[in-house]
């Protein structure tokens, strides 16, 4: 989602930074390709109107147009204008002490099912106890969906087979979960194929006879406006406290995300963004407006690698960078812990300037080419990954690429990379996530001024020859490795 936005803000901003001074003339028109874009985005005319107004009247100020960096300046300015635009949020479920009652609610084939597993799933990593209630009375098998979710999360779901009224249900749910210690209660409530007065009445008694903290709204990123009309029309009947989007990881334009809380004055407070049940993310205006302008979203991508990595590897890792040390093995690691994050597409969607790197790959498998990286990493020597730039040379190029089924090119390639990505990793070992943050957002303002500082980086070589007293050094030290591992051998027999 937002790469097709993405790609034509970066144009227009490309095209600003084209002309040799800003003025208010050419910066009318870069503002009037922003609007095209979002349009193209989907999002409601009357937002996307607004919204480039409001960047407007900062843009074509004085401190804009005489800035060293003007396009900089609109950039931010578009940055924090998207950021108002879909915030703020309150990410909190608003617990109570007691039962607490979450009531969701949507249309069909919105996700709200599935969305009920994963906020459950959710709830209890934050050590709550929730229960799931089969309240869907309408669709077919919707009350037995619930069933193998909740069995495959481990969770209590609450079912009454045969029931006609969904009031009930949830009265007794909730009353159930009084007796035996649950702390929180999720309804899974009837949808329909589109708004009618009969599924507004229903909702309506639910929320009146059960009164949950929050009502939850389930709408499906893929539907567009229509996603926005729907949360209309729900608001309206019952006051929602939020939304969830799912299927933001799918192909839509992005249009509803931008629209939403614009057009209903209420905020997303959480994300689908994949099919799996941990799929399930808090909605950070400020990190998707990173996102929409290829800023990348390094808190995002921070926040599941601590779930997901190896947090002795991790450590062992940080101890190695902060003493300077970072080899193709350590980078052959960070490739099998990245793959634990999901489909490198979505993972190098959170990293700063990766779009611009994307747009220059063109079609080129990613995971196809993480495998071919670690194909090449795994055909060199020991000696050969702790020291690639001072070891490798033409005829251990050929080595190494007969023994991956590469060329020697891509080799020479894959050690200029890693050099690069070196350099990066030791400057910023000693860095918490702030110093982080800060270095990632100094490398994608580069990338946004410069698609091709990357690569062109890449391509330079060190053009640095070894002198004899290296080359000697080397020579010791490989030596001097081959007397350990002798003696290793002896050990072990």
């Amino acid at each position: 989602m937002f790469e097709t936005l993405q790609q034509s803000l970066n144009s227009a901003f490309k095209v600003l930074r084209g002309h040799a001074k800003l003025t208010e003339s050419n910066m009318r028109d870069g503002l009037r390709m922003v609007r095209q874009a979002l349009l193209e985005a989907d999002v409601s005319i009357s937002v996307a109107t607004e919204f480039t107004s409001r960047v407007g009247e900062q843009a074509v100020g004085e401190r804009v147009l005489k800035s060293l960096n003007p396009t900089a300046q609109l950039v931010g300015i578009v940055r924090d204008e998207l950021i108002a635009l879909m915030g703020p949020v309150d990410h909190s479920l608003h617990l109570v002490p007691g039962v607490s009652v979450l009531m969701l609610c949507g249309l069909q084939g919105s996700g709200k099912t599935t969305t009920c597993g994963k906020l459950g799933r959710m709830i209890r990593e934050r050590g709550r106890k929730p229960m799931l209630v089969a309240a869907d009375l309408q669709r077919p098998a919707a009350v037995e969906q619930l069933q193998v979710i909740g069995g495959q999360l481990g969770l209590p779901v609450h079912a009454e087979p045969g029931a006609q009224d969904p009031v009930a249900v949830c009265q007794n749910a909730v009353r159930h979960a009084r007796e035996t210690g649950i702390e929180v209660v999720i309804l899974d409530t009837a949808g329909r194929l589109h708004i009618d007065q009969e599924l507004m009445e229903q909702l309506a008694r639910i929320d009146r006879r059960v009164e949950p903290q929050q009502v939850y709204l389930v709408v499906d990123a893929m539907t567009g406006q229509d996603a926005v009309q729907s949360a209309k029309a729900f608001n309206e009947a019952l006051e929602l406290d939020g939304v969830i989007m799912t299927k933001l990881d799918g192909d839509a334009r992005g249009g509803a995300a931008l629209s939403v809380k614009a057009v209903t004055g209420v905020p997303i407070k959480f994300v689908g963004t994949g099919e799996h049940l941990d799929a399930l993310e808090e909605f950070h205006p400020d990190r998707m407006a990173g996102r929409i302008l290829g800023m990348g979203d390094i808190l995002s991508l921070f926040e599941q690698a601590q779930r997901k990595f190896d947090e002795d590897e991790m450590r062992k890792q940080q101890e190695r960078l902060l003493k300077g040390q970072f080899t193709l093995d350590d980078f052959r690691k960070m490739l099998n812990q990245m793959r634990r994050l999901g489909p490198l597409e979505k993972v190098m969607s959170l990293l700063p300037g990766m779009g611009a790197l994307k747009e220059l790959m063109g079609n080129a498998d990613a995971e196809g080419e993480m495998t071919r990286l670690g194909g090449i990493i795994d055909s060199m020597t020991p000696d050969e990954r702790c020291n690639p730039t001072k070891l490798i040379d033409q005829s251990r190029r050929r080595r190494i690429a007969a023994g991956a089924g590469v060329e020697p090119h891509e080799v020479n390639q894959l050690v200029k990379q890693f050099e690069g990505m070196a350099d990066l990793m030791k400057a910023t070992s000693g860095m918490g996530i702030r110093g982080r943050m800060q270095a990632a957002q100094q490398l994608s303002q580069t990338l946004l001024k410069n698609p091709n500082a990357m690569l062109a980086k890449q391509k330079k070589g060190t053009g640095k020859r070894l002198t004899s007293a290296e080359k000697a050094r080397l020579r010791k030290e490989r030596e001097r490795d081959a007397r350990r591992r002798k003696r290793g051998e002896r050990d072990k027999k």
